[in-house]
């Protein structure tokens, strides 16, 4: 069992947050050219979330915009709040969108990477209705404590002051829907202090602790220390031992495309010239190769899944041939742009990673002939290599790439050269 609905609050107004970042709502701080909450969705993402639900109120407008330009495959509704009705009134509301028993709730204000299987394992297993995930911290004054009794009810909460160390709420929930619908509640209320706090001895209300990444950009000093953390180094050739990982397209990388059509047969599929070299080159180089490619061929039944699979075949047989390695193939033949699965969507990625635990997407390159291609990297966290064997009018400098080449045998003759320098 598996929780993959999450709800997004992200409608509050930011004032402390307004001397760094004016006249935006806070999930929309840029951090590394890109909104706060990029990052939360695509962590989300990760974790195994997807459908969202984003509870908007303070110039909900641009969210919505940014949504619908860089996520228009994500399968996501909007809550928009005509007034403010705080943190449990934003809840309340999304919850009348959402389709699924449990759901899951976070902040747009604050990244928790928390491992959401091992929470809602927790909630399940106590049979709870409501669950909060707890991170232990030091020396802080910015937040409460949570105190807990033994089988992870709540004893207390405590208001803020400083704190030698405790436990945090971290801002990360799991309700049962329909329970949380049939309490008597107001419009406008805390769900920190009007819910939890209130309730939490007369509710099914648990709370488990991971010491995982939390940053809240709440304030401007800790915006700026997620501007630091969050950014990765630069893509250098150099860096690449054999713990990075590389991600390849196929089609317009590995061979050439059929212009207008699919690659039906293992007849019609025709290497790049360099290709079955640089895939030797790569062997050595990297610790897995794998391949992740749309083939919405088989889903509009212009072609069978065998038939892709013979090509798969033909594609493995002669890159091992001449020296080289693929250790798989992941393909999406989904006809739906929403499906979590298709690129630019992150879900062939999080299979690999599945198959292949040693897979660290911050050592890990995306090369791809499309935007969708490096989009799909950046979703999953990875750096990103363009060709420009089919699109070369693509801009450059762009956001989503790090490094362009010519071809996929420049890009390994490129790697090589740095070994030697």
């Amino acid at each position: 069992m598996q929780i993959k609905e999450s709800i997004i609050l992200a409608g509050g107004f930011g004032t402390r947050l307004k001397s760094a970042v004016p006249d935006l709502p806070k999930c929309m701080a840029p951090v590394n050219g890109r909104p706060f909450l990029f990052y939360i969705i695509n962590y989300l993402r990760s974790q195994g979330i997807q459908k969202f639900i984003f509870s908007l109120g303070y110039k909900h407008e641009i969210i919505e915009a940014y949504l619908k330009e860089q996520f228009s495959t994500l399968d996501y509704q909007c809550s928009t709040e005509k007034e403010p009705l705080g943190t449990g009134g934003g809840i309340l509301a999304a919850c009348y969108k959402t389709s699924d028993e449990q759901v899951l709730v976070v902040n747009g204000d604050t990244l928790f990477k928390a491992n959401i299987a091992k929470a809602f394992s927790f909630h399940i297993k106590k049979q709870a209705d409501y669950s909060l995930i707890l991170k232990p911290m030091e020396k802080f004054d910015r937040y409460g404590t949570v105190e807990l009794n033994e089988d992870g009810s709540i004893f207390h909460f405590s208001e803020k002051k400083f704190y030698k160390k405790g436990f945090i709420n971290g801002g990360v929930y799991i309700l049962n829907v329909r329970k949380f619908l049939e309490e008597e509640l107001p419009a406008k209320f805390s769900f920190e202090k009007d819910f939890l706090e209130k309730y939490h001895s007369t509710r099914s209300i648990v709370a488990s602790v991971q010491d995982e990444y939390f940053i809240d950009i709440g304030i401007p000093e800790d915006y700026q220390k997620a501007i630091e953390e969050l950014t990765p180094a630069a893509l250098t050739l150099k860096s690449i031992d054999k713990s990075w990982t590389l991600f390849l397209d196929r089609d317009g990388v590995i061979n050439y495309e059929k212009k207008g059509d699919y690659i039906r047969k293992p007849e019609e599929f025709r290497f790049y010239e360099g290709v079955l070299e640089a895939m030797k080159i790569f062997n050595k180089k990297f610790y897995k190769i794998v391949i992740v490619s749309n083939q919405r061929g088989v889903g509009k039944e212009l072609m069978t899944e065998n038939d892709l699979l013979e090509i798969n075949k033909h594609l493995e047989t002669e890159v091992e041939s001449a020296g080289g390695r693929i250790d798989n193939i992941y393909y999406c033949t989904a006809v739906e742009t929403t499906d979590p699965g298709r690129k630019p969507n992150p879900g062939m990625a999080y299979m690999a990673k599945l198959d292949f635990p040693g897979i660290d997407f911050t050592k890990s390159i995306m090369v791809g002939n499309k935007p969708g291609d490096m989009l799909f990297g950046r979703n999953a966290g990875m750096y990103t290599v363009y060709l420009t064997t089919t699109h070369p009018e693509t801009a450059f400098p762009h956001p989503d790439i790090d490094l362009r080449f010519g071809s996929l045998a420049d890009f390994a003759k490129a790697c090589q050269l740095a070994d030697r320098l």
